[in-house]
């Protein structure tokens, strides 16, 4: 029977990924740091986007009972949309404030590149909404639909806040991904063991 040998380059490869599997493994305390001004963004995310919720169902409840035709149109939607959009932050901020910042370094970089893709697919989401208040607003004017045109107005406007909206805190949330590789040059192995360097 031939006797298998395994090449020095295949070796190498087996030490690079066990050493690194090793590494990243391992707790990284500056982690625990970057994982809590994440969850701050978040949570400050959520506060911008309750405090608009608020403050267009009062605007949308006064405006709408006040006004009519397609303004009327307009401030019932405000007020429908923004609904839910209370909703969503109120529960935003309340699973912010449970999530607990670890410091593994798989875990982090699984709910940082999680938060961007949440992100890109809610500004995608926006681009969506805005579509659908344009296509509403032309046909309000086709079919001189008072209704249909406020509603679309107010769908344009409220995709316009969450793009910008989505926009900020993804450039945020981006920013703030950089300080990785920064911290995970503190890592080293040596012969004894996984060691972090602090700097102060």
């Amino acid at each position: 029977m031939k006797k298998q040998t395994i090449s020095p380059f295949v070796l190498c490869l087996i030490l690079f990924f066990a050493s690194a599997s090793l590494v990243f493994g391992q707790d990284v305390p500056q982690l625990t740091e970057f994982n809590q001004t994440r969850f701050e963004y978040n949570r400050q995310g959520m506060m911008i986007l309750g405090t608009w919720a608020v403050g267009n169902m009062i605007w949308g409840g006064i405006g709408a009972s006040q006004t009519a035709g397609q303004t009327k149109a307009f401030h019932q939607m405000n007020l429908y949309w923004n609904s839910v959009n209370l909703l969503i932050a109120g529960f935003g901020y309340w699973q912010a404030t449970k999530e607990t910042p670890g410091s593994d370094f798989w875990e982090t970089l699984k709910a940082q590149q999680s938060i961007e893709k949440i992100l890109l697919v809610n500004a995608a989401l926006d681009v969506a909404y805005m579509a659908g208040g344009l296509y509403l607003k032309e046909r309000g004017l086709r079919t001189e639909n008072d209704r249909l045109i406020g509603f679309g107005k107010s769908i344009l406007l409220q995709g316009a806040f969450l793009m910008v909206f989505d926009g900020i805190i993804y450039g945020f949330h981006v920013a703030h991904a950089k300080e990785l590789p920064s911290l995970i040059q503190n890592i080293s192995l040596g012969p004894t063991g996984v060691y972090f360097r602090m700097n102060f």
